[in-house]
């Protein structure tokens, strides 16, 4: 067995590591002396009045945009308040049934029967109807998202100059903690339920754009070019090629959002929005145990049942493909 011999230093690497330390040491010296120094006086640096300037451009907004805000509201409120009613007027048994079809037919008969469980225990804790409006609040976030965060992506994985100026963007938004923009939210279309679903939307749509576009970018340059070769249009080549085969990665983006979603069900709970996450602020104010982690089981069966749901709907292609090709 042979072992590799140490590399042997030269004396112009020796020399060039010892003036390294002694640049080094002298630089902690005069550091250390400028510190020292420096306490004696108090610096100040000039003050970046960014407070100021969105406090400025919320009281234009609010000015000059109030009546285009209370019309998104009005819509959005009326939406909000259709998907909800539909939500709660099916009888809970009917959506047990439906989703554990819908799972099983998605995926597998395991699928199924897990979030047919997870229904039934939200039903069996008592809080069928804060699920549901929750629910609510989740899908109609999750849709707005996917139709703004749709254009953005494909316009991302067409510009190489688009997607390097949203990254940072994309980075900012998913680093802001989700209760900062409950802000903006509420600074511009007040407190309730429409305000909580414009908060969720937009902690939600970094993820998907990001999928989107990663989606889109994946789709192999030969088979586009196929494609074209046969004619194919720009939007022929975008709905019959690209978004297809991107397809998985895309609802990879829809399943992130929809999880991101659920992860502002009690912070938006903070602004009105209701559901289980006034479920589980109710049970921290009044330091009710039991209740809160009742709330938190029923959380934790939506995110379940949505994120089976939201998977087996991309797995179901690959299990399609996967028939047609045996």
């Amino acid at each position: 067995m042979r072992i590799a011999a140490a590399p042997i230093k030269t004396v112009p690497d020796i020399k060039k590591s010892h003036k390294r330390g002694i640049t080094f040491f002298i630089t902690i010296v005069i550091l250390a002396v400028a510190a020292y120094l420096l306490q004696q006086f108090e610096i100040k640096s000039p003050r970046l009045p960014i407070g100021d300037g969105i406090e400025i451009a919320m009281d234009w907004a609010i000015i000059y945009l109030s009546p285009a805000l209370e019309a998104i509201k009005l819509v959005m409120s009326k939406v909000f308040t259709s998907v909800e009613t539909a939500f709660l007027w099916i009888p809970w048994p009917v959506w047990v049934l439906l989703v554990g079809a819908a799972g099983w037919t998605l995926t597998s008969l395991r699928t199924g029967l897990t979030v047919a469980v997870a229904l039934l225990i939200v039903q069996s804790i008592g809080l069928w109807d804060e699920a549901m409006s929750t629910m609510a609040l989740i899908s109609v976030a999750v849709i707005l998202t996917v139709i703004v965060a749709m254009p953005i992506g494909i316009a991302s994985a067409r510009s190489d100059a688009f997607e390097g100026f949203l990254r940072p963007l994309l980075d900012a938004m998913q680093t802001i903690p989700g209760l900062v923009y409950l802000i903006p939210a509420v600074m511009l279309l007040g407190v309730g339920k429409v305000p909580a679903v414009i908060a969720t939307m937009i902690f939600a749509i970094p993820p998907a754009i990001r999928l989107i576009s990663l989606g889109l970018r994946q789709v192999s340059p030969t088979i586009k070019e196929a494609a074209i070769a046969f004619g194919a249009s720009k939007w022929q080549l975008l709905i019959k090629v690209e978004m297809p085969l991107a397809l998985k990665t895309i609802m990879t983006g829809i399943n992130q959002a929809t999880m991101m979603s659920v992860s502002m069900v009690i912070i938006a709970a903070f602004i009105g929005a209701g559901g289980l996450g006034y479920s589980v602020l109710f049970a921290l104010d009044r330091v009710r145990i039991g209740a809160g982690f009742e709330a938190g089981l029923a959380i934790l069966a939506i995110a379940i049942v949505l994120d089976r749901l939201t998977q087996g709907f991309a797995q179901s292609r690959d299990l399609k493909k996967a028939r047609k090709t045996q």
